[in-house]
């Protein structure tokens, strides 16, 4: 019988993330404040584009507790600006982290001078990032707190700048010299619709977010993933950059991700959608990515083609995906209970479990735990799997996240249960007490 050890609850509800502009591009602060409590987000990825003000920032966090992760965003390249804000977030104990500039591969930039990104060099970019990293190490109130790499697709660069490093390797043949540190994470966009892939498959958040993926059993698409960005590059050059091996231990966020409605030609309905967004928060964690960022809270206004990725749509109503994610996070952060430091280990064995079956061991008080069971069957079926326990637990609650808050059974002095499993999560609490 397997012993697994327990990961924090705490730390998978911190990883709960999403993109906003706060109270910019058709949204109000007020209506922020209402979205991050019902659906249970614990921190935005954001920067000073759109003149977001720091001030409705730390109004947003004392509101909600909120936290940011702040950065130059799509082209931007004002360090000082930058950093005037996150040292303001830090005082107020609003900061995470800080992040490199968003896509060059997309927006170019402009550093001292001279332009970088896109189908030109990528120096400026590399110049950029890493001066952002020595400024945030060397300033007293921001050193401790991480760096995130470029906001995506380091696997674009036209010249070998190393950007696929966090810490440029010895001997490395790239244009920025051995030993240049641009990152504390490495910063992935890897969207679970990608067109390479086509179609809606089983097992599509998961295969997003394993790190040494390179192409998609059976299907041969391939996602913008951590390979294609800090293994093998996707563009045009291919440059070498960490071993598959060493992908798996790398320190890792996700600052876009997501799905529109209508994805894959229809198959991606509004119920559907909220069913991937849940299991991708899972599939992310599992995979060791600290932080995710959903694309995106609220659909913006401003921005054609983003009108289906939110979980609130641009008239302020939730999608099913705000009522799932409502759900998995009130059932885990049920009564607000005290967070356990260290956690324990649980003998238990899980049969009939397919390639789309997920698990995850969670613990938040002591002797109670809270196991998810998560199937990426997107294209139809079922799992019945079934769970042996070493020691009998006390009581076992069922949730069921699409269903509500309320558990859909409850169990006394069960050695073993049965469970039918689809294309979503439920919750087991599991308690010795």
């Amino acid at each position: 019988m397997n012993s697994t050890k327990a990961l924090k609850l705490s730390d998978f509800l911190l990883s709960i993330g999403a993109n906003s502009a706060v109270h910019r591009r058709g949204e109000s602060l007020e209506n922020t404040v209402e979205f991050t409590k019902y659906a249970g987000i614990s921190w935005f990825r954001l920067g000073y584009e759109s003149d977001i003000e720091t001030e409705k920032l730390i109004e947003l966090h004392k509101l909600t507790g909120v936290m940011f992760s702040y950065g130059l965003a799509s082209g931007g390249s004002d360090i000082p600006r930058l950093i005037k804000g996150a040292e303001k977030l830090a005082d107020a104990g609003a900061l995470i982290a800080l992040e490199g500039p968003n896509e060059p591969n997309n927006w170019s930039v402009k550093y001292n001078g001279v332009g970088g990104g896109r189908n030109h060099s990528w120096r400026a970019v590399a110049e950029l990032q890493s001066d952002l990293y020595k400024t945030v190490k060397n300033n007293p109130k921001l050193k401790n707190y991480p760096v995130f790499h470029i906001g995506g697709e380091s696997g674009a660069q036209t010249d070998n700048c190393g950007l696929q490093y966090l810490k440029i390797p010895e001997n490395a043949d790239t244009v920025m010299p051995a030993g240049t540190v641009y990152a504390d994470f490495a910063n992935v966009h890897n969207y679970f619709c990608h067109p390479s892939v086509g179609r809606l498959i089983d097992n599509i958040t998961w295969h997003a977010a394993d790190p040494v993926l390179e192409t998609v059993p059976g299907n041969g698409g391939k996602f913008d993933n951590l390979y294609g960005n800090y293994g093998k590059m996707w563009g045009g050059g291919r440059f070498d950059g960490y071993s598959k091996s060493e992908l798996i231990d790398l320190p890792r966020v996700t600052t876009e991700t997501g799905v529109t409605i209508g994805s894959y030609n229809g198959e991606v309905t509004e119920d559907l959608h909220g069913k991937l967004i849940v299991s991708m928060y899972l599939s992310q964690f599992k995979n060791n990515y600290k932080y995710t960022a959903l694309y995106i809270l609220r659909d913006r206004v401003d921005e054609e083609g983003n009108q289906t990725f939110g979980l609130f749509t641009p008239q302020n109503t939730p999608r099913k995906a705000a009522h799932y994610l409502h759900n998995m996070a009130d059932i885990l952060n049920m009564n607000n209970e005290v967070n356990i430091i260290i956690t324990e280990e649980l003998r238990y064995t899980i049969r009939n479990v397919s390639e789309t079956v997920h698990e995850l061991l969670l613990q938040k008080n002591k002797s109670e735990f809270y196991m998810i069971l998560w199937d990426e069957r997107f294209t139809g079926g079922k799992d019945e799997v079934e769970i042996e326990f070493a020691e009998i637990p006390k009581n076992i609650k069922i949730y069921d996240v699409v269903k509500g808050l309320a558990p859909v059974k409850s169990l006394e002095l069960k050695k073993t249960l049965s469970l039918n499993l689809t294309d979503h999560p439920v919750i087991l609490k599991i308690s010795y007490k």
